[in-house]
């Protein structure tokens, strides 16, 4: 079988036959970046939409993988597993399925990128080292699984720094790695496209350690990241949220949280491995970290009611952020609103968590993995290790089950009252009742109007 990641680039495609699977955001940009190099385009996807600009697109499933099998090369979306047995198949007759992004870094002046991974907190690492770069002087693109696609044709332009977000999906594309790397979490997740737990921490991390890398910047505060230090690669430099506990430079980005503060430090760590000047002048960076403009639904105030505060913190798919979310308001009042597509992993430390915090804290949950979140909550306050409640409003308050995120919203105000904070951070994706988590962030704004 061939190599998973043959070290092929996009000039290698020039007049090749080439399948492009999967018409997403990134799918079409393939297939502008193939008919700009001349090549001969199939188009493929499980569900196609219809024709792409008058070509007709094969569904996999009747009539496109035999098409594919056809190609010199076949250019895959992210989205499309990695250890689906039809890549298994294509590689096997010899064909290389490959990913835009690999395809690009495989050309690309490494010593001017650089890549940025983890479970959460990589695009906003990722957009405000890319603002940091800015701000200093330079012209920088900040793409890849956030923003623009590198490599699209539409997206020309000359620049002196790259800052690519590399998903979990999109690290299984790349053949090479530029010397420097940022990792801003792990935890469980994607576990059904990966197979399992620790493979998706070897595909996550893989970024580290392809040929190239010389250099993590890694979160130190992450007990799962050290454990798994041998996939970092070469050389790990850490970074806690306690580093540097005198700057002041962070704090025009506008950020709450601790987390967000160790992803600002590690965006500086970054830049001054890239050797960047400035990176090592607080002044300097203070002046550019002026004006940054947070990204949507993380901790993302969206309006007021009767003295309480509403918080948009709907990409926060995992126990990870939601923990963080939590931690971003020390000694508030909140109502936590959790709950969404059920994936099976694991809500016990999110329970520990909210039992644990001593403020006060009510538990709203939505289907469907409301349910089990519930269980897992009250099965923490029952335990031995649980903390007693000093008084009726301080620590863990209860947890409930609501129908939808309107009635969620309505019992949190209620609660939230008189000045406390009404949070969706829902530590679950919005697959099923919402398109996705813009979709649901727009559904939690409409109901604080309704309130208003």
């Amino acid at each position: 079988m061939t190599d998973p990641r043959p070290k092929l680039s996009w000039s290698d495609l020039a007049g090749a036959r080439a399948g492009v699977w999967g018409l997403g955001r990134e799918g079409h940009a393939n297939l502008r970046k193939l008919l700009a190099l001349g090549a001969e385009p199939v188009l493929v996807d499980d569900r196609p939409a219809g024709p792409v600009d008058g070509r007709p697109v094969l569904v996999t499933g009747d009539g496109g993988l035999a098409a594919l099998q056809r190609c010199d090369v076949v250019v895959k979306t992210p989205g499309l597993s990695r250890y689906r047995p039809e890549v298994a198949h294509l590689s096997g007759l010899g064909i290389p399925v490959v990913g835009g992004l690999g395809l690009w870094l495989a050309e690309a002046d490494l010593r001017r990128v650089l890549c940025v991974t983890g479970t959460k907190g990589k695009s906003t690492t990722s957009s405000l080292t890319g603002h940091l770069l800015v701000g200093l002087g330079y012209r920088c693109m900040v793409g890849g699984n956030i923003g623009a696609v590198p490599y699209d044709p539409d997206n020309a332009g000359d620049f002196d720094y790259w800052v690519i977000e590399v998903s979990s999906y999109q690290a299984t594309d790349l053949p090479v790695s530029p010397p420097v790397v940022a990792v801003t979490s792990l935890h469980p997740d994607h576990l059904d496209w990966h197979g399992g737990v620790e493979q998706y921490y070897r595909d996550k991390l893989s970024a580290c350690s392809q040929p190239g890398a010389e250099l993590t910047v890694a979160n130190g505060d992450s007990a799962l990241l050290r454990e798994h230090a041998a996939l970092l690669g070469p050389r790990v430099e850490w970074v806690s949220e306690h580093d540097d506990p005198a700057a002041t430079w962070t704090e025009p980005l506008g950020l709450p949280g601790r987390h967000n503060r160790r992803n600002a430090l590690i965006a500086r760590r970054c830049l001054a491995a890239l050797g960047v000047p400035g990176a090592a002048d607080d002044a300097a960076l203070r002046a550019a970290a002026s004006g940054y403009q947070p990204l949507p639904s993380r901790l993302t105030p969206v309006g007021t009611a009767g003295g309480v505060t509403f918080v948009d913190d709907s990409l926060s798919t995992n126990v990870l952020p939601t923990l963080a979310a939590l931690d971003a308001f020390p000694g508030r009042r909140i109502s936590l609103i959790v709950g969404g597509h059920d994936r099976g992993i694991d809500y016990a430390p999110l329970a520990t968590g909210v039992v644990a915090r001593d403020a006060p804290t009510y538990v709203l949950t939505l289907p469907d993995s409301g349910p089990r979140i519930r269980a897992q909550i009250e099965a923490a306050a029952r335990s031995p290790a649980a903390p007693p409640a000093l008084a009726p409003q301080t620590g863990f308050a209860g947890v409930t089950d609501c129908p939808d995120l309107a009635a969620a919203v309505a019992a949190g105000y209620r609660w939230a009252q008189p000045d406390g904070i009404v949070l969706l951070s829902p530590a679950a994706p919005s697959f099923g009742v919402f398109k996705d988590y813009r979709d649901r962030a727009e559904a939690f704004s409409r109901a604080v109007r309704a309130l208003s």
